[in-house]
């Protein structure tokens, strides 16, 4: 069943920004301010030649496009947002995050308020059996900036396993292991009971606490999502969302 969302005021929904279409902007820029995707994800759409400028097919990012230039993406006319949104949403497990499933499974953005026009995509992402906090947002630049591993920012976890988790597993993670050739490290760990921890992670890589508790034979039956940097998920209900407050989003970009 869906969960309900929380809509938002019409005093605290949306950031008006000035044109973009001052100057020219990177190919895969203008596709983030057209909030098709983030600037990493646009830049695979460019490489699957599904983005033409100017009735050209342009498979290279990087691409200066210039305030009049006509971007399609798949025949589509796109133009860059002017109003910009940043969301927390609680995200249910069994939700993916996506703008489609083949598998017709549920997706976190249904839950987004129905009255924002404008096409939001997910910051980051927890895995469709993870729950807890996760932002969305159609501000291109936003989303690059705190995406970036070089912006340091912590996310915090709750995680209880199928077993106890043995003294090994936080000694190592707190140390870092190599796991197939990648390596993974937590900047700290609170023990919070025989099967519960408290994980907070820098980088977080795809999948990190899941596939380091696969390498210790242990299995996470929850994995709950409560801090990005500044922003806590507190009291909000599963399955609703709130607005970023502009003190939230100065301190994620470092602005404060």
């Amino acid at each position: 069943m869906k969960k309900r969302a929380i809509g938002l005021n019409s005093t605290d929904k949306v950031k008006t920004t000035p044109a973009e279409g001052e100057q020219a902007l990177r190919l895969q820029v203008y596709l983030a301010h057209a909030g098709v995707a983030s600037r990493r994800a646009s830049e695979k759409l460019i490489a699957e030649g599904r983005v033409s400028v100017n009735g050209r097919i342009v498979s290279t990012p990087g691409e200066k496009v210039p305030p009049e230039a006509q971007v399609c993406l798949d025949g589509a006319l796109l133009r860059p947002e002017r109003v910009f949104h940043y969301l927390v949403l609680h995200k249910p497990p069994l939700y993916i995050c996506s703008s489609s499933d083949p598998q017709g499974r549920p997706l976190a953005r249904e839950l987004l308020p129905g009255n924002i026009k404008e096409r939001l995509y997910h910051v980051g992402r927890l895995d469709f059996r993870s729950s807890g906090l996760i932002l969305f947002t159609n501000d291109g630049g936003f989303a690059a900036k705190i995406s970036h591993p070089s912006a340091g920012i912590e996310k915090e976890y709750l995680v209880e396993a199928s077993g106890p988790i043995p003294d090994r597993v936080v000694e190592e993670f707190i140390r870092g292991v190599v796991i197939d050739q990648v390596f993974y490290q937590s900047s700290g760990i609170e023990r919070l009971g025989k099967k519960s921890l408290r994980i907070v992670l820098i980088e977080g890589k795809n999948r990190e606490i899941r596939r380091v508790f696969s390498y210790f034979h242990l299995h996470p039956v929850r994995l709950h999502r409560i801090r990005i940097g500044p922003v806590r998920l507190g009291a909000l209900a599963e399955g609703a969302s709130r607005p970023l407050t502009p003190g939230e989003r100065e301190k994620l970009t470092g602005k404060n």
